[in-house]
């Protein structure tokens, strides 16, 4: 009996020994190897500071932020003008009547004669005594621009920014130039920024974030009579609106679990959502656009009242070999989760006494290496394809057919579902599928979107693919965003963000030119460029590492090897537990004894 029971315990330790063999095959070892998920056990990832912190930072300045960031869209609308011609009072006639009078025509982006909104009938029509004697055959048909003014369809909006100001016909350009200008200052601001995390710590741009972005937005409500001083303003939100995104998420998402990272990426998420679903319905209800941008903004500059659970990344510390620093954060941490943190700096130096600390060059350490800088490369490129769909779908939905309210409402909204299925597929099939997936589907959708998008009969199904479009969109943005995350090391990772959103807002530059081409020369050119990129990001995506069930890098070295074990045509598996414990035990040995317990 007894040789049987050890002939069985041998059995058993050699097939855990082969699978363990087989599967650290699979799986690099700096990919579980994670010393710091241990110091964050003693501290609490899963405790009340983490769920205070997500709640607060990572969800709640979303949706704050996003109603700072989007509120500028809706306040710039353009509803349907023509000029005002004087005269119609001494008549009976309707406004369509009168236009029909007054108004020449010309072709709007499908193709259909409309009246025109710059131009009218160069006659003065004050002068005409007697309208039962006249005909239209006594009309001029030389034609002129505005002479006294334009009329604005007040059906939604009794006023935005364009219409107070005028910013219509000779200056058509004006509000596309400050969409424009906005994605250009994002652009420095993400390079700028972007760096400064990694380089001066993350809560550092976060102040800076929050600052800007309130001051900014505030500052232009008071700034539209001067276009210049208004684009300056408009320019100062860009700068750091990535980093007000960012800086938090990156934070929450160190000080977390691995199992909890998709789960902070969905709470910034739908926090952004709900503000964006929130933000039409508000100024629906105020129709004016100086106290929608006054009550949409303030909340942004509100979340400084809880600076005081703001803290530091002890993980970005622990890469700076700021130990002691990274020590006071811990405690920070563990005195809301209700427990000790006892390590000291002397023993946090020991544990991390093989790793060195790297000498990092910006941006360029992100091509350091032939698998880093192919990451780099397809990750920036995904962003770059998010960003200018994202923008050019939201910005177009406000310029489609019906209730602008609506339409930016139904956009908003898909996202919520997205993120949720987005998460799923995730966790469940990897990010790599799912945002290749979500690409591809999209790119099959614009198809029949341009072929009949020029037919009215349509216009309601053109609003469905949109809107589906949009969803996938959201689901993609969320699994850009996660891998992102998860692909940069700890040194590099706001910079590797920073790079994406660079790149997105150097291409998203285009966006808003995309939408005047769609609304005033041809409302398929958009897709057409849009269905072009989807399939080239659903290509190219297929080619990233797997990131689910893989730690966060933390030196360029590993973030150089990461996935260089993974097999193209396949799915992630997670760890075995006993390969996790083995990784990790040399290491934390210290943390194991009595004295140390929680």
């Amino acid at each position: 009996m007894k040789d049987k029971r050890e002939e069985s315990n041998n059995g058993r330790k050699s097939s855990a020994t082969a699978s363990s063999s087989v599967h650290e095959m699979d799986i690099d070892e700096s990919e579980m190897n994670d010393p710091f998920q241990a110091l964050m056990e003693k501290a609490g990832n899963h405790g009340r500071y983490q769920t205070f912190y997500n709640y607060v930072f990572v969800a709640g300045l979303a949706f704050a932020g996003a109603m700072t960031y989007m509120n500028i869209i809706l306040a710039l609308n353009i509803p349907d003008h023509w000029c005002t011609v004087p005269g119609q009072e001494q008549t009976q006639f309707s406004i369509e009547e009168w236009r029909e009078l007054t108004l020449p025509k010309q072709q709007d982006n499908r193709g259909k004669a409309t009246h025109s909104h710059c131009e009218m009938y160069d006659m003065n029509f004050t002068q005409i005594s007697d309208w039962s004697s006249w005909n239209i055959s006594q009309r001029t048909n030389q034609t002129t621009v505005c002479q006294h003014g334009w009329s604005y369809d007040t059906t939604w909006f009794d006023s935005t920014i364009p219409t107070d100001e005028n910013w219509i016909c000779a200056k058509d350009l004006f509000v596309t130039n400050v969409f424009v200008v906005g994605r250009v200052t994002e652009v420095v601001g993400s390079f700028i920024f972007g760096q400064m995390g990694d380089s001066l710590g993350r809560s550092f741009v976060y102040y800076i974030s929050v600052v800007f972005c309130s001051v900014g937005r505030l500052a232009s409500i008071l700034c539209t009579g001067s276009y210049t001083w208004f684009l300056i303003m408009s320019g100062i939100v860009g700068l750091t609106v990535n980093s007000l995104f960012q800086s938090p998420q990156i934070i929450g998402m160190e000080i977390s679990r691995e199992e909890d990272r998709s789960r902070i990426a969905f709470f910034q998420s739908v926090g952004w959502s709900v503000g964006t679903t929130l933000m039409p319905m508000l100024f629906w209800w105020l129709r004016h656009w100086d106290s929608f941008m006054w009550l949409s903004s303030l909340p942004t500059a509100m979340v400084l009242i809880f600076s005081k659970y703001v803290i530091e990344s002890p993980r970005w510390l622990i890469s700076k070999r700021r130990f002691r620093d990274a020590i006071v954060q811990f405690k920070k941490i563990a005195k809301i989760n209700g427990r000790t943190f006892d390590v000291t700096e002397k023993e946090l130096t020991e544990i991390y006494s093989r790793n060195t600390h790297e000498v990092t060059f910006g941006m360029a350490s992100l091509f350091s290496g032939w698998r880093l800088a192919r990451n780099t490369i397809i990750m920036g490129f995904s962003w770059c394809v998010v960003a200018v769909s994202y923008f050019t779908l939201v910005l177009f939905a406000s310029r489609m057919a019906g209730n602008p309210f609506l339409n930016f409402l139904y956009q908003s909204v898909v996202e919520i579902p997205a993120y949720i299925m987005g998460r799923y597929l995730g966790d469940k099939f990897g990010r790599r599928f799912t945002n290749a997936v979500s690409f591809l589907i999209a790119f099959v959708t614009c198809i029949p979107i341009v072929m009949y998008a020029t037919d009215e009969r349509f216009e309601l199904l053109m609003i469905y693919l949109a809107t589906f479009i949009k969803f996938l969109n959201a689901l993609t943005f969320f699994t850009v965003n996660l891998q992102c995350l998860e692909i940069y090391p700890t040194c590099m990772r706001q910079t590797g963000l920073a790079l994406g959103t660079i790149l997105a807002n150097a291409i998203g530059v285009l966006a808003p030119y995309l939408v005047y081409l769609g609304t005033t020369v041809d409302i398929c050119a958009p897709y057409y460029i849009l269905g072009t990129l989807f399939l080239l990001g659903g290509v190219g995506v297929l080619f990233l590492p797997e990131t689910l069930h893989k730690k966060l890098p933390d030196t360029i070295e590993e973030a150089t090897n990461f996935g260089k074990h993974d097999k193209f045509f396949s799915l992630p598996k997670a760890p075995l537990a006993q390969d996790q414990k083995l990784a990790t035990e040399p290491e934390l040995t210290k943390l194991n004894q009595p004295a140390f317990g929680p």
